[in-house]
């Protein structure tokens, strides 16, 4: 695993926001988590923002309507040559190249995301493409779409180090035994993608729930991303491991779902909890708090834009709080 160079402490977001304006959700991450801000996705200025039709689009045989949702024109469609546009210069990209023009010439870090090959894998399949041909499509459709995403990137803002997650709301259901793709297929399909993406940025991987996460981390990201109460604890020995080999994980510490409340204590005292549990399970309690960053627990597209605003302050605040408690258990220890 490369080395990950990023400052302790981190904030950054999930995926979508609710806003219809580019340009001002653009500034909204830079400004509010301007250490590692997150290019959004918009859906809802055009259905076509939506992590599906981001995927989808450009896909020969597949057609994305203005609602996001998909229709397949030929489910023969060939996995040799699935985009007939892999650029990010379409409709479903505008937050995206906002994000991107109002971040040149920055030199601190950049997250971007992409949907990953096992969501638009079944997205495929439920339109009515074969198993077999829907996960070979999604494999070579996403690492096309990641090739341009990291050149738009390089080309907008080239000094700006680049963290990319593959956003995996499909592992939720992937490693059952019930799937139509076996799991060392599973696997491989999301290791192929974040394989074309780590020799040109820190690689991560998201999934908004619970999942056999011994198994998702031999796809090989640098960054696991998930919610807390996902079952972390309950599979304390593959994390440990994962820390060990210096990988990080962006704890979903902010809920995206239900009350927040207005100061972060309760936030605080469920990641510490979530920790206490790992740390008795094993985990090195220094590398835990060492190798994380903060998140909301998912996308934010469903929030009003001021909910949108209070969930990132807060993620802001508990990354404050770690950033704090880090710098303390470094002291203790002479580092």
């Amino acid at each position: 695993m490369n080395p990950i160079d990023l400052p302790r402490g981190l904030a950054t977001s999930i995926g979508s926001l609710p806003h219809t304006d580019p340009a001002r959700a653009a500034a909204l991450v830079l400004e509010r988590q301007a250490r590692l801000p997150a290019a959004p996705s918009l859906p809802n200025r055009s259905g076509v923002e939506r992590m599906i039709a981001q995927a989808a689009w450009g896909i020969a045989g597949v057609r994305v309507l203005e609602d996001g949702s998909l229709v397949v024109d030929d489910p023969a469609i060939d996995p040799r040559h699935p985009l007939t546009d892999e650029s990010v210069n379409g409709a479903p990209f505008v937050g995206l190249r906002a994000f991107l023009g109002a971040a040149a010439g920055r030199q601190g870090p950049i997250k971007l995301q992409l949907t990953g090959p096992v969501t638009l894998g079944i997205a495929l399949l439920n339109v009515g493409v074969p198993a077999e041909r829907a996960f070979a499509v999604a494999g070579s459709a996403v690492r096309s779409r990641a090739r341009s995403l990291l050149a738009a990137a390089a080309q907008a803002a080239p000094m700006a180090p680049r963290v990319v997650f593959l956003d995996e709301p499909g592992l939720t259901a992937a490693l059952h035994p019930s799937f139509p793709l076996e799991s060392t297929s599973t696997i491989d399909l999301i290791s192929g993608a974040l394989a074309t993406i780590e020799p040109h940025a820190v690689t991560g991987l998201h999934c908004c729930g619970p999942t056999d996460w011994g198994a998702v981390l031999q796809s090989g990201p640098q960054i696991l991303s998930l919610p807390l109460a996902s079952g972390a604890v309950e599979q304390v020995g593959a994390i440990s491991a994962f820390l060990d080999r210096d990988g990080w994980v962006a704890w979903g510490a902010v809920p995206t779902v239900g009350p927040l409340g207005s100061a972060p204590d309760r936030l605080w005292h469920a990641l510490s909890a979530e920790w206490s549990g790992l740390t008795e399970g094993g985990c090195d309690p220094v590398r835990l708090r060492e190798q994380a960053m903060i998140t909301p627990a998912c996308g934010l597209a469903t929030h009003g834009e001021e909910q949108a605003e209070r969930v990132l302050s807060l993620t802001n605040q508990v990354a404050r709080r770690l950033e704090t408690q880090t710098y303390g258990m470094r002291l203790t220890v002479g580092a």
